[in-house]
């Protein structure tokens, strides 16, 4: 599972940080951004603000994206393929 921010609807509550304060962070201009192994992404609205999100985690940023007031939290999971029987 992936995750990021739209930084153009956040709102600024910080409540994605008190959910899960590994996967998001809260920058000096007030705005959420996502994280991953410790380091900020920030580029807005680019892929390099797409974080992998750890199997541990994965339930807290769940909560974080419905919790959020801005709506600007947004998950991406990826489908399983299924294998052609042999």
């Amino acid at each position: 599972m992936r995750v990021w921010i739209d930084q153009d609807l956040c709102t600024g509550d910080g409540l994605c940080i008190d959910h899960c304060p590994d996967v998001f962070v809260q920058l000096e201009d007030g705005i959420a951004y996502v994280a991953q192994d410790g380091l900020t992404l920030n580029d807005p609205g680019g892929s390099g603000s797409l974080a992998w999100v750890s199997q541990r985690n994965v339930r807290a940023v769940i909560h974080a994206a419905e919790a959020c007031p801005g709506e600007c939290i947004f998950i991406e999971v990826e489908q399983a393929r299924a294998v052609p029987a042999a």
